[in-house]
């Protein structure tokens, strides 16, 4: 698939109410998305809606709508050159893929943008994030539960929050993180720098190992290096 263009969602959230993600691909093999193409979520309107411990409520539910991407069970894929601009809530969500590569991607919404993760991944393996630049309001990569075998490399990250490896341990469901490499990076003007965030006293019972973040580069950081075991945005848990 090449996009060359500028392809609109509408600004109107309540068109596409109830749906997770604008672009969603899925049960694919070999699929090739590139082009110098921009999918633009019009994400502004939601942006000045959101309070910010109501746009955080949905980040660890089941209402995570109005995305740009969907890749679900998508495998030997690759993403190259597009650019994801203001998506109303995460840009790119990964999930359940094998062999997937973002190469040269572009993620890009405001820095006061609430829950625009850039590219979040879930129960996926073998993904490579690559010479991609990404700025937003919130994680620049969040790696959630299942996540294995996992390359994040020359990404440019800023503004946002950060490359972060959850949140993890809110859900029973989950599994276990192993096999992340976070190398050759640069993040500027961000929250924080690189990041594992565990809830305190949660049901999860996974373990995250095998994690590495080597050469990275950060300037104007506020937090570089955080291990946060009693991760409890707003105040929304227990602190046991």
């Amino acid at each position: 698939l090449q996009v060359d263009g500028t392809i609109q969602a509408p600004a109107d959230p309540s068109v596409i109410k109830g749906t997770e993600q604008w672009f969603k691909f899925l049960y694919m093999d070999h699929l090739t998305l590139s082009g110098k193409g921009v999918f633009d979520g019009q994400g502004a309107t939601v942006y000045k809606k959101a309070a910010p411990a109501a746009a955080w409520s949905g980040k660890n539910s089941n209402s995570k709508v109005f995305m740009n991407f969907g890749f679900n069970f998508v495998n030997n894929s690759i993403v190259r050159g597009v650019t994801s601009k203001d998506s109303k809530n995460f840009h790119v969500m990964v999930f359940g893929c094998k062999n997937i590569t973002f190469d040269g991607f572009t993620i890009t919404a405001p820095g006061d943008s609430p829950n625009t993760d850039g590219i979040h991944l879930g129960k996926s393996t073998d993904v490579k994030i690559l010479n991609t630049n990404i700025g937003t309001g919130d994680d620049c990569v969040s790696i959630g539960d299942g996540s294995k075998q996992i390359t994040v490399q020359g990404v440019n990250c800023g503004p946002g929050h950060g490359l972060s490896v959850g949140s993890l341990g809110k859900f029973t469901t989950e599994e276990n993180v192993e096999g992340i490499t976070i190398k050759n990076c640069t993040l500027t003007a961000t929250d924080n720098g690189v990041r594992i965030k565990t809830w305190p006293d949660a049901p999860g019972t996974i373990t995250v190992s095998d994690i590495h973040f080597e050469d990275i580069t950060m300037t104007n950081v506020k937090n570089p290096v955080i291990i946060d075991q009693e991760y409890c945005p707003w105040n929304q848990c227990s602190k046991k």
